[in-house]
């Protein structure tokens, strides 16, 4: 069981959460070791897990209760040494949830988090292309000494499969180098229509990771965060991509990152609680894989 400061997803009784049973697997880390500005993301999983009992377990769009897929909360990743071992601690505990045939959620802390588990589900899953829903690039090569800091997360993805960028309204002239233009959905291009979902959809694989970055939503819905960017995605928008893209193609496993937890204000921790459950709603809908 996870340890006293963190409750299980949802609140769910034993029989949708045993580990065994349980098609989904929440995997908590509460890493904060590289973040630059505003510190507080390892409180992230704690603040979402709790938030997530609160959730109505029915969906209404879906008009499904994904829950009754088995949903269990793993022991959280608490590895804090290095991003190195950081890395490598989430992608060996990602690795065996795989083995054993089951859907993975990987809750962070900050973005470097994903990387492991990035690495974990490309080995599993040859083809696969990853969805990065961000505000930031992430394009650095090395940024304060480290090629694992949360800024440099999209260039080692890019070593270990391709990948499309949505959202991004900021980033470093020297990022440049590294961004496929033709892959990427700027923050300004998704103010006229919706078209743009179309764009993302058609540059992916089959076999689709999401790693979502909750500095995606603009800070008006989503202050909590780390480097919170103003300009951002609606609730709604991300919604209609999620609805049309698990359509068309197959989200194998994601993580939400960066949710840096404001005292006293529960909003944002519960939306990022229910953005997990909506994805898994929309995910496994008319499905029994």
């Amino acid at each position: 069981m996870p340890d006293s400061n963190i409750t299980d997803f949802g609140n769910l009784p034993g029989r949708y959460s045993g580990k065994k049973t349980s098609k989904i697997i929440i995997l908590p880390v509460p890493y904060d070791g590289t973040s630059t500005w505003i510190k507080g993301a390892d409180r992230g999983p704690e603040a979402l897990l709790s938030a997530s009992a609160n959730l109505e377990l029915y969906d209404i769009e879906t008009d499904t209760e994904v829950f009754r897929k088995g949903i269990f909360t793993d022991d959280p990743v608490n590895e804090k040494e290095s991003p190195d071992k950081l890395v490598n601690a989430v992608y060996r505990r990602v690795r065996y949830w795989l083995s054993r045939g089951k859907f993975v959620v990987t809750l962070g802390g900050e973005h470097t988090v994903g990387i492991g588990a990035i690495k974990a589900y490309a080995e599993n899953m040859p083809g696969l292309s990853v969805l990065q829903i961000d505000a930031h690039a992430d394009l650095r090569n090395e940024y304060e000494g480290s090629t694992l800091n949360h800024g440099c997360v999209m260039a080692r993805v890019g070593e270990i499969c391709p990948f499309v960028q949505v959202g991004i309204r900021s980033m470093d002239s020297g990022e440049k180098g590294n961004m496929k233009n033709e892959r990427v959905v700027w923050s300004y291009e998704m103010i006229e229509n919706d078209m743009w979902i179309n764009k993302v959809i058609s540059l992916l694989s089959e076999y689709v990771y999401v790693t979502f970055d909750l500095d995606a939503f603009d800070p008006s819905i989503m202050p909590s965060t780390g480097t919170p960017e103003p300009g951002g995605m609606t609730w709604n928008s991300v919604m209609k991509l999620f609805s049309k893209l698990t359509v068309e193609k197959k989200i194998v496993g994601f993580d939400v990152n960066e949710l840096c937890p404001i005292k006293d204000l529960k909003a944002p921790d519960f939306l990022a609680a229910k953005l997990v459950y909506k994805i898994l709603s929309y995910r496994f809908k008319d499905t029994d894989q």
